[in-house]
């Protein structure tokens, strides 16, 4: 895993959630880590991890995710299994 998206994980799980969490960067890490986007109507995505899925809104004039939708985003990565101590595992474990 690049230190890029490893920085975007723990940016996610940090408290308070991060302000400045930008679309495109979540949008890349979710594919890094396998997740399917498919765009619905409007600015909603079908994001599938595994067996997990859930609904995300792309933000719509600022392109930076607002709190509820990091802890969205959180809460719907801890149930597929991504988090950021796995993910330094993983990176421990290719050094």
């Amino acid at each position: 895993m690049s230190r890029h998206h490893a920085n975007m994980i723990r940016a996610i799980y940090h408290d308070p959630p991060s302000g400045n969490l930008h679309w495109r960067d979540i949008e890349s890490l979710l594919r890094h880590v396998g997740a399917e986007l498919e765009p619905l109507s409007g600015a909603r995505y079908r994001v599938t991890i595994g067996r997990m899925e859930d609904i995300m809104h792309k933000p719509h004039h600022s392109n930076v995710l607002d709190t509820k939708s990091v802890q969205h985003l959180r809460a719907f990565l801890a149930r597929a299994g991504v988090t950021p101590s796995v993910y330094e595992t993983k990176g421990e474990d290719a050094g």
